[in-house]
């Protein structure tokens, strides 16, 4: 079965903002590959168009009990890495876009990031706590090296001295390692790179246009080579699939330097159950229903189970089991030892919030 297809949607971007702009067609990063001539198909290029959206404010609050920060951004909605298993994809219904090609190449900027937060962070009675980048979609996709939203917020987070989290699959993150650096000389910020295989081939499946992971691992060790702390996010474990590496990904972010590892089990909300069905038939159809039974049962009998708690951590004997082996593999690499809390009291409000505040 092909993977779906997006369908048009009610209302295009276009008829709503003049602006839009068209990137040319391209493979996106072009550093996804990691053996091209090994290839038996590649991801298909995509017509990527970037719509310029202006919000009222640029921090998300979320009061989610299982969830470690209470507030976050996202300089942009959709993702160009084509992750089959990506939660954030039904968010696109939102502008009435589909979850499927629409979420890849139907994207949303908002340039106007900096200038918000500037704004927010010198509201009278506002309080520290970590902001984190990359919660929905990647902050270092590859539109970034053409916008630079991501980095005029690090700007702004390190003029104030304000804490901060990144999530990212892209070796990008490098781009900004003079900031990043910088802000961990303060305390100011920790980075978690997301690496969910190992194999050339399940990765080119699973995130047909992100970095390769190998360049995801040497990412790792410059950030610690850097003095900032740096975390590898195996997430999603897909069973079946994936979950076999788990103890090599555990490895490998021990050897690139990591000083922390996590991981989560993978989750179908909405649309995307559908969208990795489909997927599994075309990649895996050997085991595609053995695949969906173990994620049924760790998911209580659904494809997803959305109550806090147990949809990061899954429920029965397969969930318990992973646990056991990544509890194992973090105690046999001397993972997750070394508590980095970010530090909240040096934050200065904007320069010129005080005086607009008499």
């Amino acid at each position: 079965m092909p993977r779906p297809d997006a369908r048009p949607g009610r209302g295009a971007p276009e008829n709503r903002t003049p602006d839009r702009f068209n990137l040319p067609q391209r493979e996106a990063d072009g550093d996804w590959l990691d053996d091209r001539e090994t290839l038996d198909g590649e991801a298909p290029p995509l017509r990527t168009t970037v719509t310029v959206e202006h919000p009222r404010t640029i921090i998300t609050r979320n009061q989610s009990p299982d969830v470690g920060f209470d507030r976050s951004i996202n300089p942009y909605r959709g993702c160009e890495h084509g992750c089959i298993y990506c939660f954030a994809r039904p968010t696109h219904a939102f502008h009435d876009l589909s979850p499927g090609l629409d979420f890849e190449s139907r994207l949303f900027a908002k340039p106007d990031a900096a200038k918000l937060l500037r704004a927010e962070l010198g509201k009278r009675g506002y309080q520290v706590r970590p902001i984190a980048l990359g919660t929905n979609t990647d902050p270092y996709q590859p539109i970034e090296g053409k916008w630079r939203i991501t980095r005029s917020i690090l700007e702004v987070l390190s003029e104030t001295n304000h804490p901060a989290t990144i999530t990212t699959k892209s070796d990008r993150v490098l781009a900004d390692l003079d900031l990043i650096a910088d802000m961990a000389r303060r305390h100011l910020i920790g980075v978690a790179l997301s690496i969910t295989s190992l194999t050339s081939d399940i990765a080119r499946t699973l995130e047909p246009r992100a970095p390769a992971p190998r360049k995801r691992l040497a990412a790792v060790k410059a950030l610690a080579a850097a003095g900032v702390p740096a975390y590898v996010s195996i997430a999603p474990v897909v069973p079946g699939i994936t979950d076999h590496e788990l103890e090599h990904l555990v490895e490998a972010a021990a050897e690139a330097g990591a000083i922390g590892v996590f991981y989560l089990p993978v989750r179908l909300p909405y649309e995307v159950a559908p969208l990795f069905r489909a997927w599994l038939d075309e990649h895996y159809p050997d085991r595609a229903g053995k695949v969906m039974a173990i994620i049924r049962e760790i998911r209580g009998g659904r494809d997803n189970d959305p109550d806090f708690f147990s949809r990061m951590r899954g429920q029965g004997p397969w969930a318990e089991l992973l646990r056991t082996r990544f509890d194992r593999a973090v105690r046999k690499h001397g993972l997750n030892l070394k508590r980095r809390p970010l530090r909240t009291d040096l934050f200065a409000p904007p320069e010129g919030a005080q005086m607009r505040l008499l």
